[in-house]
């Protein structure tokens, strides 16, 4: 349909021309220089999602070799551990994938399968925490050979790391004997290796025992008998205990 009047068509079609030079006006579907630059513009970054370190304890399991680890804890049972006939000791109980020695004068449990056990050429590992006391959360008892020996962790009124016994000397009184500070509610990664000139300790990733035990006096101090050939106790101290496992050298 025409428009009634002539000059205001041609007036319209002018206005329209001036509208699409200056670029505000467009035909549907097309677009203009500035639309293409807008919709070719770089989106904006997405946003990573922050990197969370693992625990100390996590961090050196990761650094251990895999293949020929045994576990000797599953996280569900005491299977392969008896709670050792320690006077006025504490209940022993699993939770949430952890070993839970209650509080008692002393608590620990024995490794029962002696026959498998090694008894020099090996490494024995576990995650170890004090829940609850300010005494050792760690006594580890282990076979050297023929003779028994144990790493205290956190003794002594909380913070001796030592091997008990060498020459007859304690944790607190031989070469070995290290001060630390071990605060509750956190997870220590502890391994031992033993062979048959050398008992090394390793806390977290710092090696804090390395000693020569050739022609030496290995030995335990007499509380911790019932703990041999391998066991794990405290000393008036609720701990937590988690994968415990055994590797041949």
């Amino acid at each position: 349909m025409n428009h009634p009047s002539g000059k205001a068509s041609g007036s319209a079609r002018l206005a329209i021309l001036v509208l699409h030079a200056a670029g505000l006006l467009t035909t549907p579907g097309c677009r203009t220089a500035s639309d293409s630059k807008t919709s070719q513009a770089t989106p904006p970054p997405v946003k990573q999602a922050p990197s969370t370190q693992p625990t100390n304890a996590v961090s050196v399991r990761a650094n251990e070799a895999q293949t020929g680890w045994t576990n000797l804890f599953d996280g569900r049972t005491l299977t392969g551990w008896a709670v050792t006939d320690f006077a006025g000791r504490g209940d022993v109980m699993i939770e949430d994938g952890r070993m839970i020695l209650e509080m008692g004068i002393m608590t620990g449990v024995n490794w029962t399968n002696e026959a498998a056990l090694p008894r020099l050429n090996y490494e024995i590992a576990l995650d170890a925490m004090r829940v609850d006391g300010s005494d050792f959360f760690c006594g580890l008892t282990f076979p050297v050979g023929e003779d028994p020996c144990s790493l205290i962790v956190g003794g002594w009124g909380g913070g001796v790391v030592g091997l008990s016994s060498l020459d007859g000397q304690d944790a607190s009184s031989n070469e070995t004997t290290k001060y630390m500070n071990f605060e509750n509610g956190r997870w220590f990664a502890v391994r031992v290796r033993v062979t048959g000139k050398n008992i090394s300790v390793w806390i977290d990733n710092d090696k804090v025992v390395d000693a020569d035990t050739e022609g030496r006096r290995v030995s335990i101090r007499p509380e911790v008998e019932a703990s041999k050939p391998l066991g794990i106790a405290t000393w008036s101290t609720k701990a937590a205990l988690r994968n415990i496992r055994l590797s041949r050298l």
